[in-house]
Order: C-alpha cells, then sequence, then structure tokens
C-alpha cells in the first residue's frame, strides 16, 4: 500500500532528508520520501501492518524533527 500524508511545520530539507532516511529504516518500509519544498511524506508499507507501521513512522519522525506533524 502506499500512502501520502501531510506535514506540518517541517522546518528544512537537512531535516527531510534524515526522516526519510530513519523512516526507510523502519521494519516493513518498501520504500519513502520526504519531500521539504512539498511538505509531504509518501509511504509505501506492508498493507497488513500499514496501521502499525505508520505508528513507528511518527515515532521516529518525533526524533528526528520533534515540531513536525504528521496529518493522518
Amino acid at each position: 500500500m502506499k500512502k501520502r500524508f501531510k506535514l506540518v511545520d517541517l522546518d528544512c530539507a537537512n531535516c527531510a532528508a534524515k526522516m526519510e532516511d530513519a523512516i526507510k529504516k523502519v521494519d516493513g518500509v518498501k520504500d519513502a520520501t520526504v519531500s521539504f519544498v512539498m511538505q509531504k511524506m509518501t509511504v509505501e508499507a506492508d498493507d497488513a501492518r500499514f496501521d502499525d507501521i505508520m505508528k513507528e513512522i511518527v515515532k521516529v519522525c518525533k526524533r528526528v524533527e520533534p515540531d513536525c506533524e504528521i496529518v493522518l
């Protein structure tokens, strides 16, 4: 399953790159992109566990960029 999410308060392109790298390391994630310019995140992950994977992605992103909010 592939879904796109809006990001709020993503501060810089460097943070976006760090978030993208961290998301790709989450178990079950097939691919991910984080766009600072568009303030969007695209995640491709295992369908059966997508909700659990998204919970882990939110945790990982908060560690990298505490101010950024993912609009689920």
